[in-house]
């Protein structure tokens, strides 16, 4: 019997961790009712349209009756007032957008940002199949985009989280392996063409090769649908590690600098800062608020942190 090989759950996403937070996905809600201090509340966050109504049948009028649910045409054609009766429409899909390039495939303290995504994956498909809606995915590294039709049921997730495993233990570095920012806008593209409206959309990425060509598909994407990112960042990609010397490499070339000197540090961190402040203000131009989320805090607290409503489970 061929004994199964052990993973670092900090370097590569492992499927029973990731169907184990199922018992993480509470204390947040992905619905339209958000607490005030909500990226997602508010004029400027994600209009959550949240689910429809649909129309159940015509039936007399009762005392206590809305007048405003009166249906006049069935009521001047039988001569007794009705009314229309409505049940809520269950049906809200969501499309999770998982970014594994190679970009992601780092982390300098807890986790690398490809292990967050999954996790951040795992636990809002889990949301989304508690709230008896649909949920499937867009998972693409620099070379495939797979995509994982919604579906409403656990088996479903089961196979969202096997595909984007597969897809991560595809990660390593070197090997003349490089960036391909190419594949985020293919997969905003199969978003749009799958996204007609209504979708809840959730890009999961550190946001790396952002251009032009992004943001026009994300604007689209959010005339007829509700977006929100969830930015994953490292420390290290914020600020300099302490005054040393240190020698950076991608697993093929390496450079040495000097954390010491000032003008090094304040370009470092006004770079990310300029960057993501930039970003995050034209995504919310468009009505798409961007959650930021670290490699070194659990991805479960992060996110009742920033949506929940403290420790109380929903």
């Amino acid at each position: 019997m061929t004994k199964k090989r052990s993973v670092d759950t900090r370097v590569y996403a492992d499927l029973a961790a990731l169907i184990s937070l199922q018992n993480e996905a509470r204390g947040f809600s992905l619905l339209p009712r958000q607490p005030v201090h909500s990226p997602l509340y508010g004029r400027y966050a994600s209009r959550l349209r949240g689910r429809g109504l649909n129309l159940e049948e015509l039936r007399p009028y009762s005392p206590g009756d809305d007048i405003r649910l009166m249906a006049w045409k069935a009521t001047i054609r039988t001569g007794k007032p009705h009314v229309r009766s409505y049940t809520e429409e269950r049906d809200r899909p969501a499309l999770i957008l998982v970014d594994q390039r190679i970009s992601m495939f780092f982390g300098s303290r807890r986790k690398m940002k490809s292990v967050v995504a999954a996790e951040l994956a795992a636990l809002t498909a889990w949301r989304v199949i508690s709230s008896e809606d649909r949920v499937g995915a867009i998972i693409f590294n620099d070379e495939n985009i797979v995509e994982v039709r919604p579906r409403r049921n656990p088996s479903s997730v089961l196979r969202l989280l096997r595909t984007l495993v597969d897809f991560n233990g595809r990660l390593k570095v070197g090997g003349g392996r490089r960036q391909n920012d190419a594949q985020l806008n293919k997969a905003l593209l199969r978003a749009e063409q799958l996204c007609t409206h209504d979708f809840l959309v959730i890009l999961v990425t550190d946001l790396s090769g952002w251009d032009r060509t992004s943001a026009k598909r994300v604007k689209r994407l959010a005339r007829h649908n509700d977006v929100f990112a969830l930015h994953i960042f490292d420390p290290l990609e914020r600020r300099l590690p302490p005054e040393g010397r240190y020698v950076v490499s991608d697993g093929e070339l390496q450079i040495e600098f000097d954390a010491q000197e000032y003008r090094v540090q304040k370009k470092f961190t006004d770079h990310f800062s300029n960057r993501v402040d930039g970003l995050t203000a034209e995504l919310k131009r468009h009505n798409v608020p961007v959650i930021p989320v670290d490699t070194v805090t659990p991805a479960h607290e992060q996110v009742r942190a920033a949506i929940g409503e403290g420790t109380r489970a929903r």
